[in-house]
């Protein structure tokens, strides 16, 4: 994986600008704060996000992939204010769950979600290397 950061851009915070990859693509639905059978355990947005993140590396491992190959993740929140009050829980349960912050990533704020119950909902897009030896990973040349 490439992390696409254009000369003289700042490195962005929590997120790349673009991600270059080879492999096979992985997409996966948007996952929201609900256990595998269904049931929500928290109306808490970061709560919500750490079962979402949880689920999403469930489906990835499915795959055969790891957190490292997610190169794109979509968010769709109800309230943005919501989601900016809970950036610190959030940014400790991505680091928890996935580990690093490049993968190219959008938030977006909707009215509202299909599961009255979700606060946030995230698909993702990964890339599994062709060889076992390749890995998720830093910016070009690291």
């Amino acid at each position: 994986m490439q992390v696409l950061l254009p000369e003289g851009w700042p490195r962005p915070k929590g997120y790349s600008n673009g991600v270059a990859a080879t492999g096979r693509q992985v997409f996966i639905a948007g996952m929201i704060g609900w256990d595998a059978q269904g049931v929500f355990h928290s109306d808490d947005f970061a709560a919500q996000v750490r079962q979402a993140l949880r689920n999403i590396v469930e489906v990835l491992r499915e795959a055969g992939g790891r957190p490292e190959h997610l190169v794109r993740m979509t968010w769709y929140v109800v309230d943005k204010r919501e989601y900016l009050a809970a950036g610190r829980e959030v940014g400790q349960a991505f680091r928890e769950i996935i580990g690093f912050y490049n993968a190219a990533m959008t938030a977006v704020e909707v009215r509202a979600l299909i599961e009255d119950r979700a606060r946030v909902e995230i698909e993702a897009t990964a890339v599994i290397p062709d060889r076992a030896d390749s890995g998720g990973g830093g910016p070009a040349g690291q």
